[in-house]
């Protein structure tokens, strides 16, 4: 009878415990039990997965990756089974998250005691990154995405929308000035993102018209928190999410300026997900979760933004 699923157990105990004697021990087999299923193994792959020597047990390199490869594929299998039956009573399994580094930092990690007290039998694995990210292949159950949707393949629940707020801090202020129109800005160091989609011009409303001002400065950033570190640091004005510096500007940490110029442009925030996974009670939970809390708390995320300056 085929068993390949006990031979793949079987080699994974004798890669972690470094010999058959060990692994049939754990197993409560046989040694030749054991040897008889890694060999099985190996005849159907048609490759060697481990060196024998009479001192030692060593993975080759086809070894080391089908371990590496295996434990994570039986890892998922365990969370799936267990996740079947989650609506036979509370959510839990592992629910893995994606997000930004500045919505994650600002508003999701404060909010993240809350839910696991809601929700015990869940454990949260949160990965912070400003790349977009496969959720296949990442193996992420919910993604949240701030600005336009690519991804058609994947349902979005909308969060809520952030408008823009120039910032700096009060240093930087205190040595280089205020600036009181767009147009100042060309004496000012502006702090701009270094990757491609970068752009070299903000927009203000002056009057009736939304219009381009160019910007320079000396510094850039590859994300949103390391340009607000920036900031934070006097190296320079910079243009945010409101809901990314919010408790900057309420603790005095950063000034907001031009707001009678705002281009009330803004962002909005999306929690994306496989349309399949929306039925597991962990992600449906989670979801909730962040509509209920997110949307009506706030934190900065659904800031109305101020009255455009009369003519």
């Amino acid at each position: 009878m085929d068993n390949r699923l006990g031979d793949i157990e079987t080699f994974l105990m004798v890669a972690s415990e470094g010999s058959f004697a060990n692994a049939a021990k754990a197993l409560r087999l046989t040694p030749s039990a054991v040897s008889r299923s890694i060999a099985r193994l190996e005849q159907r792959l048609g490759v060697t997965l481990l060196r024998r020597t009479t001192r030692a047990l060593a993975l080759t390199r086809e070894g080391a990756a089908y371990r590496d490869r295996m434990t994570v594929l039986l890892s998922d299998m365990m969370e799936l089974e267990a996740g079947l039956g989650e609506d036979r009573g509370e959510p839990r399994g592992l629910l893995r998250v994606n997000a930004s580094p500045s919505f994650g930092i600002e508003c999701l990690i404060p909010l993240l005691p809350r839910f696991r007290a809601r929700y015990p039998g869940v454990r949260v694995d949160l990965t912070l990154s400003d790349m977009i990210v496969d959720l296949v292949e990442e193996r992420a159950d919910v993604a949240i995405r701030i600005g336009p949707l690519r991804d058609t393949r994947l349902r979005a629940k909308k969060l809520g929308h952030s408008r823009m707020a120039l910032v700096a801090s009060p240093d930087y202020l205190a040595r280089r000035g205020t600036p009181r129109t767009p147009d100042d800005l060309a004496a000012h160091d502006c702090l701009r993102f270094s990757f491609r989609r970068s752009v070299d011009s903000w927009p203000f409303r002056i009057g009736r018209r939304i219009v381009q001002r160019p910007v320079e400065g000396a510094c850039f950033g590859n994300s949103g928190e390391v340009v607000r570190q920036m900031a934070l640091a006097g190296c320079g004005i910079a243009r945010h999410g409101y809901f990314h510096v919010a408790r900057d500007l309420k603790d005095g940490r950063l000034v907001e300026l031009l707001a009678d110029y705002d281009a009330g442009d803004g962002e909005d925030i999306h929690a994306l997900y496989a349309a399949e996974d929306r039925t597991a009670a962990r992600v449906r939970a989670f979801l909730d979760f962040l509509d209920a809390v997110v949307v009506v708390e706030g934190r900065g995320v659904s800031a109305p933004a101020p009255p455009a300056p009369a003519d």
